[in-house]
Formats: C-alpha cells, structure tokens, sequence
C-alpha cells in the first residue's frame, strides 16, 4: 500500500490538482451539456433499478411450467443458476454498450456545442456588420439624396446662366453688327476724307503750279525786256536792286521749293547759255537768276518741315563721388501694408514710395527727415515699380491691374492710363527721349508708349515673364523669369543679344554712363555686366545676404563705386564695385525683408523700403 509520501501518491495528487484545475476552467464550457449528461445517468440508473428487480432470488425455485427456451440448450442435470449469469452478463455488455454510445453522443454535444458557439460568434459578427453597413448605406442615401438637391440647384442655376449667356450673346451679336456698321462708316469717312484731301492737294499743287508759271512768265518777259536795253552802270545798279527786289517779293508769294532742287537749279542757271545783246544786260540777267535762287533756298530753310529730331531730357546731374551711408535718420510706417517700390527725383529732396495699399506717397528730404508731401490715388492696383521722369515733372508706376498710371507731379489723381497687358505689369520706365516709356508684364511682353497719346507704338513677346526694364540710347533691357537678360533695338524688330544668368532675375540698374548694368537674381547673387563687352565683369555675393522675394530691387550708386541690395533679414549690403569685396552691411530698423532701395543722385541718402510697411532714410 502506497504511503502519503511516496511517488505514486504525489502522482495521483498531482493528477487530481490538474483534473480540479481543469474542471474549474471548463465547467462554465459545460454548465448546459451536465443536466443533460445527469439525466442521462438517471435514466441509466433507473434501467439499473429495474434490471436488478428483474433477477430471481436465489431461493426462489422457478417451476418447470415456466422454462423458457434457454432451457431447451441444458442438459437435463442443469441448473438455473448458469442462465442468470448469462443473463446478468448480457445485461452489462447492453449496459456498457449504453453508456458507450452516452458518452459518444456527449463527446458529439460537445463538439456541436462549440461549433453551436462559433456559429453564433460568427453570426453576431455579421449581424454587427450588417447593421453597420446598414447605417453606411443610410448615410450614404442622405448624401445621395443632398447631392441630388445640390445637382438640381446646380442644373437650376446653369439654366439661368445660360439663358443669359444666351441673352448676352444676342445683345454681343446685335452690338458686333453695330461696331462693323460703325466700322464700315469710319471706313466710308477715312475713305472720303482721303479723296477730299487728295483732291485738295492736287487742286492746290495745280493752283501752285499755275502762280509758279505766271511768275515765271512775268519773270522771263522782265528779262527780256532787260535784255532788249542797254544800260549804264548806275542804271544797272538801280535795276539789279529793282530786280532783286522784284524777286524777293515773288519768292514771298510763291510756295518753297525743296532745298535740294534749288541748289540743283542754281547750279543749272549758272551754266545756262543767255543770248544778250551786251555783256551788261547778260550779267544783269545772271545776277537776277542767281539771287531769286539764293532768296527762296534761304526761305525754304527758313521754313524746312523736315523730319524734327527726337526731344530728349536734359541731362541729370550726378554727384562725382557717392557717400556711403552708416546710420538711420528716420523711419516711418508709410504704408497701411507691404511697400514694394521707391525712387528718388533728380532734385534728391523728393521721394517717392509705393505699396500694396493702391497708393503712392511723395515726400519731402528735409534736414534727415522725410516730410509727407502728396497722395497720389486712382492705381488699380498694388504698386510693384515707381519711377520718376528725368525732368522731375511726372510719376510713373507699374501696377497688378494690368496698366500703367501716369501722374503729374501737384496732382492728385492719374493723368494718363496705359492699359493694353494682360497680366500684371511689373516694371515701367521713362526714356530718355519725351513722351515715351516702356512697361514690362507676367503676360510675356514688353511694350513701348508713346505717353502723348497714350498709345501703345509696339509690342515685342519674350517667351518668359518679364519682372524688370531699363532704357538706354535706343536700346531696351529686360530681366526675365528664365534666367536671362535680353537686349532690344528701339530702332528693329528683333532682340540683339541674350546673356544667361543663374537665377531668376528681380532686377536690373543701369549705370548713368550707359556701360555697366546690374542685375539681381534669385540664387542671391548680384552681377556686373559690362555692356562694351557684353559679358559679366563681377559677382557679388555674401554669407547672410539672400533675396526675399522675386521683386527685390539693387541699385548702383550715382557714381557707379558701390552696388545696394537689401536681404530677407532687413539688412543692407553694400559691395564696393571696384574691389568686388563686401564694403559693410547695415542692420537696424528694418524686421522684414527689404523689397526695394533707391540712392539719391547727390549721393547723400539712401532710402530702403521693407515688407512690414517701413521706409527707412539712411544717412
């Protein structure tokens, strides 16, 4: 017999621990299948029951009456005690045959109960998928059905739409027909005021024509009768003077013959051969004819209507050496936001500035300080260029409404609009001839104005955006988006020269000899072109300085020794262009980037302008 402490016994402990173990974590699987296998037990129990009342006792002596046919197999000597064993043997074969097949179909309710649970896991699963595609779906015809109402709307207001689209059309069409109407009229009115004009002018040559012979006929018939006499040497003084005098008032009636005829028919009257009848009278003669040419070849000078050459300004005069500046003496919030563009007069007292508020400011330089001087208004747009004509008199400004505003200096609102861009205009300049100007634009062109009619004379297209011009002697520069710099003839058609940089160019200066340009780019660099050469003398560069936007401006100085640009960090930077080196930066008021400098041409101030609204006056 196994103790408490041997092996078996802690064997069996163990086993039972598991079993425990194992009945407390899997009862709760089983709590329905043990009523079922209980009652299954009863029942075996109760079959049990009534199998034992079935046996005989064993004193009980069965009568030979009742033998069944089990008896018929014993022989006559046996009893009956084998037949109930048999009996009893058979029963608990059926009876562990019953509990066999009991515990198969239990082993089967277990099974069908956990797949049972996995089908009802699974089908609560897709009934919680059901009904959330069910709200999905509610959703989605609420959508539906907004989007519908949305679609009618739409389909609502495209009918309007179109209706009058349709309406403008017609009302298009009517006033096309009107304008070709009114355009066949002007053409029937330019047409006849041509012929009225022609008729006029052949009527008044054939009337010129006609005083020219008679004067001539006059002319010849006074000869004549000079030639027929002859006469003394006062006589011939008294008729040379008559004669001349004759002729000056002829020459005053007849109309002026072109400079180069009169010197072709002087030359033939001095070799014309005159029969005379004295040396007098022929000398006389000559003398007539030479004089009356001489008298109408200085008339018609007088009154030549030849082409008039081209008025130019004045020269602006420019300090021999500029001064650098060091400090700042005033600032100012000019503007209600950015301030893109400022630009000294040629008198260096007034300044101009421009900004994104649609205005632009004039002030007054006085004693280090700027005093407001005028508002000019009526720009249709934020102020990207602003420039002074070089007589001082006029103010010209590039604006996003796609046009130029021209002001008259002492008065308020625009004089003249040059509209004909169709994209933002980014640079406008004045020519050093009078009344014309030149506009750049992001809509790829370039244009000429003639400012006395506010007309465009001519349009050249560049196949980049245009953000900067300057003019020279018949010759326009523009920098543009693709990183280069172009060269036109003011006088041809074409563009004579392109010079690569690297960069996008935000500006250009020109030199006020005309010989060196500088232009300011997108990869923070600044560069020297020598224009006899065309090629690039210098690069400016330095650690800190970097380009705040695609309009920052650089200027040279007035005497051509410095170059001015102003960095995304409101610092000045100034590099010697001599030297090429760094000559010093500035850092003060300013907390934005610096969109734009300008040095005045005495070469005492500068003044920058920032993105957070400030000019600043340095001294």
């Amino acid at each position: 017999m196994a103790g408490p402490g041997t092996p078996a016994a802690r064997w069996k402990r163990h086993i039972v621990r598991q079993l425990r173990q194992r009945d407390r974590t899997q009862k709760a699987l089983f709590l329905e299948l043990v009523p079922a296998y209980n009652c299954l037990l009863e029942k075996a129990e109760l079959l049990d029951k009534f199998s034992e009342r079935l046996q005989p006792e064993p004193n009980d002596v069965t009568p030979a009456t009742h033998q069944g046919p089990w008896d018929k197999d014993s022989g006559p000597g046996s009893d009956q005690a084998p037949s109930l064993a048999t009996l009893r043997v058979k029963w608990q074969e059926k009876e562990e045959g019953l509990r066999l097949e009991c515990g198969e179909m239990a082993y089967q309710v277990v099974e069908k109960s956990a797949a049972l649970g996995a089908l009802e896991l699974k089908l609560q699963e897709r009934q919680s998928r059901l009904a959330e595609l069910e709200a999905r779906v509610a959703q989605l015809r609420e959508a539906r059905a907004q989007q519908a109402g949305q679609v009618a709307e739409l389909q609502a207001r495209n009918a309007e739409r179109r209706a009058a689209y349709e309406a403008l059309r017609a009302n298009t069409g009517l006033q096309e027909e009107t304008l070709r109407g009114l355009q066949e009229q002007a053409r029937d009115l330019l047409e006849r005021l041509v012929q009225r004009k022609a008729r006029a002018a052949a009527e008044r040559n054939l009337r010129n024509e006609r005083r020219e012979r008679a004067k001539q006929a006059q002319v010849s018939q006074e000869l004549k009768k000079a030639a027929r006499r002859t006469v003394s040497i006062s006589e011939s003084q008294n008729t040379l003077g008559s004669g001349i005098k004759e002729g000056a008032e002829a020459s005053a009636l007849a109309p002026a013959p072109e400079p180069e005829s009169l010197e072709r028919e002087a030359c033939e009257k001095w070799k014309r051969p005159f029969r005379s009848a004295s040396a007098t009278s022929l000398t006389l003669s000559r003398c007539v004819d030479v004089v009356k040419g001489l008298l109408d070849f200085k008339k018609r000078r007088g009154h030549s209507i030849g082409g008039a050459s081209e008025q130019r300004y004045q020269s602006i005069p420019v300090c021999m050496v500029a001064r650098l500046p060091t400090r700042a003496q005033d600032v100012l919030d000019a503007h209600l936001s950015e301030v893109s563009a400022v630009c000294f007069g040629p008198s260096s007292s007034l300044l101009a500035t421009g900004g994104a508020d649609h205005l632009i400011h004039l002030w007054n330089v006085v004693g280090g300080r700027l005093e407001a001087n005028q508002t000019l208004e009526g720009a249709g747009g934020s102020i990207t260029s602003v420039e002074f004509d070089p007589s001082g008199s006029q103010v010209l400004a590039a604006t996003y409404n796609r046009a130029a505003q021209l002001w008259k200096v002492g008065e308020a609102q625009s004089k003249e609009t040059l509209s004909g861009h169709k994209d933002k205009v980014t640079a406008a300049k004045f020519k050093l001839t009078k009344h014309q100007a030149v506009t750049g634009s992001r809509d790829r062109t370039v244009k000429e104005w003639d400012l006395g009619r506010a007309y465009c004379s001519r349009t050249i297209n560049v196949l980049s955006y245009c953000n900067d011009v300057v003019c020279g002697d018949h010759i326009i520069i523009s920098g543009h988006n693709d990183q280069k710099i172009r060269f036109w003839d003011s006088r041809g058609p074409h563009c004579t020269q392109v010079i690569p940089v690297q960069g996008r160019v935000t500006s250009l200066s020109l030199s006020h000899d005309q010989l060196h340009l500088l232009s300011c780019s997108r990869d923070d660099t600044l560069k020297v072109i020598d224009l006899r050469v065309s090629n690039i003398r210098q690069v400016f560069r330095a650690d800190g300085f970097k380009c705040g936007s695609d309009w920052t401006k650089a200027v040279f100085s007035p005497d051509r020794s410095y170059a001015l640009a102003g960095s995304w960090d409101g610092a000045l930077y100034i590099w010697n262009v001599d030297t090429g080196k760094l000559e010093s930066s500035l850092r003060g008021p300013h907390c934005a980037a610096i969109n734009a400098v300008a040095w005045c041409y005495s070469g005492s101030h500068v003044v920058s302008v920032d993105q957070a609204r400030k000019v600043v006056l340095w001294h």
